[in-house]
């Protein structure tokens, strides 16, 4: 039996190999795609284009202006002399913040009453928008305190924050590790789900189904080398995010290599059922992106889960890729150990026991 599964095994590392695309496909394209998602999928909001009406032409108007470009979050890319110009950028979708600074207000502030400075901000993106809003608040209330020399804080009140297990909140640290995830599922979806199929289409799964190898050592001579060839993207996209985007490792990459192989097991029995389902690999390749986005969208990898309906919500534990994203950011930022993460470790056993299961079992109907 091992000594078939062995040839299996052989057989589809060889047919791999000979095809140029193939090894493009499986050892460089995933550290293309984490380099392109490690720098494209991020929420730090810098160097937001903006708009400026400053009508008071004061010293303190300027120092205001000034403390805006000082920063990196804002960057003045027009000046404008009147209201309706500033509408014009925005509509135009030129500037995403505009300053609008009126008559009186160095006059205002030296002579302690209050005074208005009013932002817009588009909201098209909500995140942006969002952001954008708070960091200028953020720049207004330090400006006011430091001309009206409020440093004090309020009586009996001190404020001390402390940012946990990502002291730089930096999003690059808590996407790349979770674009691991996506890079797994995809390749060994893609794999798994089309090698059955090309078999089919070829011609050879008829002459492999009159040798004398069983059903299950066919599965297994078909997955085997899939779960290998993903452990060894696991370690080349590991490396890219320790050694070039530097995301810090604090946990033990052990119980990362563990949850990667109970992960796998629900992604390659999710491949082995479309390879059931699919007659030629524009099908099986259509299938195996009609679960692949929506298992991301439902992940907590884009919008978190706790916002999500209700209905939807249980949904998502059906989804592998929700559990092994905790996983992945947990051992990579928290640290954390299986005596915190078993929940995860759990449910993807099941999960991934079932589908494997299941898909087995209809794929050694389908042959028989």
């Amino acid at each position: 039996m091992w000594n078939r599964i062995y040839r299996m095994v052989i057989k589809e590392f060889l047919q791999m190999l000979r095809d140029p695309r193939m090894k493009v496909l499986v050892f460089v394209t995933p550290v293309i795609q984490l380099m392109l998602f490690g720098y494209a999928a991020t929420t730090d909001v810098s160097h937001i284009r903006t708009a400026v009406l400053d009508r008071d032409r004061s010293a303190d108007s300027r120092a205001l202006v000034e403390a805006f470009t000082g920063s990196d979050y804002f960057q003045v890319t027009a000046r404008v002399e009147n209201p309706r110009a500033l509408t014009e950028l925005l509509d135009r979708g030129e500037v995403t913040v505009a300053l609008h600074i009126e008559r009186g207000f160095s006059d205002d502030l030296r002579s302690a009453r209050t005074t208005t400075v009013q932002v817009l901000v588009d909201g098209t993106d909500s995140n942006t928008g969002t952001l954008a809003m708070n960091y200028a608040q953020r720049i207004i209330n330090d400006f006011g305190r430091r001309r009206l020399d409020v440093t004090a804080p309020l009586p009996g009140v001190e404020l001390r924050s402390r940012v946990w297990y990502n002291p730089d909140l930096k999003s690059r640290n808590f996407n790349v590790p979770a674009v691991m995830a996506l890079i797994l599922m995809l390749t060994s979806l893609l794999l798994t789900s089309m090698a059955v199929v090309r078999e089919r289409e070829i011609g050879t799964l008829e002459q492999l189904m009159v040798t004398p190898i069983r059903p299950l050592e066919l599965i297994l001579g078909k997955t085997l080398p899939f779960v290998l060839i993903a452990y060894v993207q696991l370690v080349l996209v590991m490396a890219v995010s320790l050694f070039w985007f530097k995301v810090p490792l604090v946990g033990n990459p052990v119980l990362l290599l563990l949850g990667a192989g109970l992960y796998l097991m629900s992604t390659l029995g999710v491949g082995l059922f479309i390879s059931t389902l699919s007659q030629t690999q524009q099908q099986a390749l259509m299938a195996a992106f009609f679960f692949f986005f929506p298992a991301i969208l439902l992940s907590g990898f884009m919008f978190p889960i706790e916002n999500m309906p209700e209905a939807v919500q249980w949904i998502t534990y059906l989804n592998p890729l929700r559990y092994f994203l905790v996983i992945v950011r947990d051992v990579f930022l928290k640290g954390n150990g299986f005596a915190v993460l078993w929940p995860q470790y759990a449910a993807l056993a099941l999960l991934g026991t079932t589908l494997l299961g299941l898909s087995a079992a209809r794929f050694h109907k389908r042959l028989s």
